[in-house]
C-alpha cells in the first residue's frame, strides 16, 4: 500500500516528467530572453505533440474495470471542479499536506494560476465549420477545448464519440441544433479552427504556466535534496559517485524510484528559464 510520502514522490516526479516532455528546446525554438513576446514551435508537428502530452496531462487518472487507481493516487471528488480532472488535483494534495518539504506556496500559486485559466471561459466569434456549412460564435471553456482538440489530434473519429457529443451540445448552445452525424462532420473543422488559430496562441501563455509549476516543484524539493545527497566514502575524483538518503517512510520499489529520479532532477536547474509573456498575448480568448 503506498503510503503519503511515497504518493508525494511519485506526484512531484511525474509531473515534473510530463512537463519535461512538453516544455523543452526540441519543441520549442529556444530563446535566451526572459520577456519572448511568444514560444513557437519548431514544427507543426511539434505543435500538435505538445497538444497530445498536453491533452494527457489534463486527463483524470481512473481505475480501470474496478480496480484501484494506478500508483496509490487518490480520485478526484464526485463534484469535482473541472481543473480537478486534471493532474493538478494531485498537486493539490502535495501542497495541502506536504511530506518532502515544508514551503508550498511557490507551487499553490503556480498551479492555481493555471488552473483558473483553464476554467474561464472565452467565446471565439465567427467560427467557420464550413463542413455542415456553418458559422457561428462558439462560447467555450479553455480546459473543455483543449482537452477535445487533444482527443482528436490522437484519436481517429471512431474514438472520439464523447467529444462529438460536446461538441453537439456547444452547437445547440450556439443556436445551431444539429443531428450527431453533422456534429461528426464538424469535428475536422473545429479542430483546424480551435487548433491551427486559438490553441496556437495560447501554447505561450500554457508553456509558461507549466514552466512555473515545474520551478516550482524545483524549488519545493531543494531543502529535501540538499538533506539527502550524499557522497559515498567510494567515490574518487576519478570516479565519483553519489547517493540519496532516501526517507524511511518510502520503501515501495516504484516509489524509491521516482524519488531517486526526482532528486536527480533536482541537481541542475530547470533548463528552461523563467520567463514572462506579454499582456498583449493574452487578450484574446
Amino acid at each position: 500500500m503506498i503510503n503519503d510520502t511515497e504518493r508525494e514522490a511519485i506526484i512531484l516526479n511525474s509531473a515534473w516528467e510530463m512537463i519535461d516532455s512538453m516544455v523543452n528546446w526540441s519543441v520549442f525554438v529556444k530563446t535566451e530572453r526572459m520577456d519572448p513576446s511568444n514560444l513557437m514551435f519548431q514544427t507543426s508537428g511539434h505543435a500538435r505533440l505538445f497538444l497530445i502530452l498536453l491533452g494527457d496531462f489534463l486527463s483524470e487518472i481512473r481505475a480501470f474495470k474496478g480496480e484501484r487507481i494506478p500508483l496509490g493516487l487518490k480520485s478526484a471528488p464526485s463534484n469535482a471542479r473541472p481543473s480537478d480532472l486534471t493532474f493538478l488535483f494531485h498537486l493539490r494534495q502535495v501542497y495541502a499536506d506536504p511530506k518532502l518539504g515544508a514551503d508550498t506556496a511557490g507551487l499553490s500559486v503556480a498551479v492555481e494560476a493555471f488552473a483558473g485559466w483553464l476554467e474561464g471561459e472565452f467565446t471565439a466569434t465567427g467560427v467557420n465549420l464550413h463542413s455542415i456549412d456553418v458559422v457561428t460564435d462558439l462560447s467555450i471553456a479553455r480546459y473543455r477545448y483543449i482537452k477535445m482538440c487533444g482527443d482528436m489530434a490522437k484519436h481517429n473519429l471512431a474514438r472520439l464519440a464523447t467529444n462529438v457529443r460536446h461538441l453537439h451540445k456547444l452547437l445547440a448552445a450556439a443556436g445551431h441544433p444539429l443531428s450527431e452525424q453533422q456534429a461528426y462532420l464538424a469535428v475536422e473543422t473545429f479542430f483546424e479552427w480551435f487548433h491551427q488559430d486559438i490553441f496556437i496562441y495560447h501554447a505561450s501563455q500554457i508553456g509558461k504556466f507549466l514552466n512555473n509549476i515545474r520551478w516550482a516543484i524545483y524549488d519545493y524539493l531543494q531543502p529535501e535534496f540538499r538533506r539527502s545527497l550524499h557522497v559515498p566514502a567510494r567515490s574518487t575524483a576519478d570516479f565519483p559517485k553519489f547517493s540519496y538518503h532516501v526517507p524511511s517512510p518510502i520503501t515501495e520499489p516504484v516509489a524509491v524510484a521516482m524519488y531517486w529520479d526526482a532528486m536527480n532532477r533536482s541537481r541542475s536547474r530547470p533548463y528552461v528559464q523563467r520567463f514572462i509573456i506579454p499582456d498583449y498575448m493574452k487578450q484574446r480568448y
